[in-house]
């Protein structure tokens, strides 16, 4: 019988699938899956990735209702995000391009910075998070006790409960903490925060961090997930040119 003819190719693709089948079989009593796993949608894309295409002609934008705005009222273009406190995609975002858009877009008056709450049901100190940052807002300190949050959010997020370090937060940044802890305690923003989930919800907003841009013209442009800072960047330039 004559010998069966190999080629590179097929003897590293044999040995994958004795790699893979002796894997299984040595696992197969601890119920291990060898289906590939599904990535949400936010997952955070490679640095160098594009910006999506533009939304649906049927997409209705968010608008920035009463929520915190950073930067100049006449600001040609305003970026409204859905945020989730506990997301650890929102969490990348904060740490490696909301900087970059604050300090290239915000501070030199092109862009104006919305931010609105979105905590996703499976994280279980987002509400909680989300009703922290109105009620530092409520004594002018919304933008701090964001950053603080996600400053710190490897730890908290972590926590069986994360009001404690909330309340922390709060006395850090020289607040009223008895009326802070009062406003918490007593969810004073808990259907403000959830009325910004239905209107995100409404605006084709399904994951965190998801971001409306509107420019110039009735320009507008939707972002799902922690895109690197030059999507950002394609998308300001583009309106503004």
């Amino acid at each position: 019988m004559a010998a069966t003819p190999t080629t590179p190719w097929f003897a590293a693709t044999m040995g994958l699938a004795g790699l893979i089948v002796g894997y299984a079989v040595a696992n197969g009593m601890n119920g291990v899956n060898l289906a590939l796993p599904n990535f949400p949608s936010n997952n955070p894309p490679a640095a160098g990735d594009t910006i999506p295409p533009p939304p649906p002609s049927n997409a209705e934008p968010a608008d920035a209702d009463d929520d915190p705005v950073m930067g100049q009222a006449d600001a040609p273009i305003t970026i409204i995000e859905f945020t989730d406190y506990q997301c650890p995609f929102c969490g990348r975002h904060f740490e490696q391009t909301y900087g970059k858009i604050k300090t290239e877009y915000v501070d030199t008056g092109k862009v104006k910075y919305v931010l609105r709450d979105y905590p996703l049901s499976f994280h279980p100190h987002a509400q909680k998070a989300s009703e922290a940052t109105e009620c530092a807002d409520d004594q002018g300190k919304f933008w701090e006790m964001h950053d603080k949050l996600f400053q710190a959010q490897a730890t908290w997020s972590q926590a069986a409960d994360a009001i404690p370090s909330f309340k922390q937060f709060a006395q850090e940044l020289g607040l009223d903490t008895r009326d802070f802890d009062s406003c918490l305690d007593g969810g004073t923003h808990a259907d403000e925060v959830q009325a910004d989930f239905a209107a995100g919800s409404a605006a084709g907003i399904d994951g965190t961090p998801g971001f409306w841009i509107l420019g110039p013209d009735d320009q507008k442009q939707q972002i799902s997930g922690a895109y690197p800072f030059d999507s950002f960047k394609t998308a300001f330039d583009g309106m503004l040119d």
